[in-house]
C-alpha cells in the first residue's frame, strides 16, 4: 500500500516537473537551465514547509509523508537535471554559467527550505 501513495505524488510530481518546465523553456531563455533551477526551488520550498508542518504543527498520516515528500517532491525536483546540466555547462567552456547554475541553485534551494520552515513553523 506504500508504494500506491508514493506512486500517486509521483505521478502528480512528474507531471508538475513537465508542465512548468516547458512553460518555463517558452518564455526564458534556453542557455541557463531556469526551469531545473524553479523547479529545484519551489521543490525545497514545497518540502521544507510540508516536512516541518506535518511534524511539527499537525498530526498528519504516514502516508502523506510517502505521497507528498517521497512521491511528489522526489519525482517533481530535478537534482540529476541540475547536475547534468552543469556538467553540460562545464563541457561547452560556458565556465560563467555553470558557476552560477551551482551557486543559484545550492542557495536559493537552501533559503526555499527555510522560507517553508518558516511559514509551516509562523501557522
Amino acid at each position: 500500500m506504500n508504494y500506491l501513495w508514493i506512486a500517486l505524488g509521483a505521478v502528480v510530481g512528474a507531471s508538475a516537473r513537465y508542465f512548468l518546465s516547458g512553460l518555463i523553456a517558452r518564455h526564458f531563455s534556453t542557455t541557463f537551465p531556469y526551469g531545473t533551477l524553479l523547479i529545484n526551488i519551489t521543490g525545497s520550498l514545497v518540502l521544507g514547509f510540508f516536512l516541518i508542518f506535518a511534524s511539527e504543527r499537525v498530526l498528519v498520516d504516514p502516508h502523506w509523508r510517502l505521497l507528498v515528500a517521497v512521491g511528489f517532491c522526489g519525482s517533481y525536483t530535478t537534482f540529476s537535471s541540475y547536475a547534468f546540466e552543469s556538467f553540460a555547462l562545464m563541457e561547452q567552456g560556458q565556465w560563467l554559467m555553470m558557476g552560477a547554475n551551482i551557486l543559484a541553485s545550492n542557495v536559493l534551494c537552501l533559503v526555499a527550505v527555510l522560507a517553508g520552515a518558516a511559514l509551516a513553523r509562523g501557522l
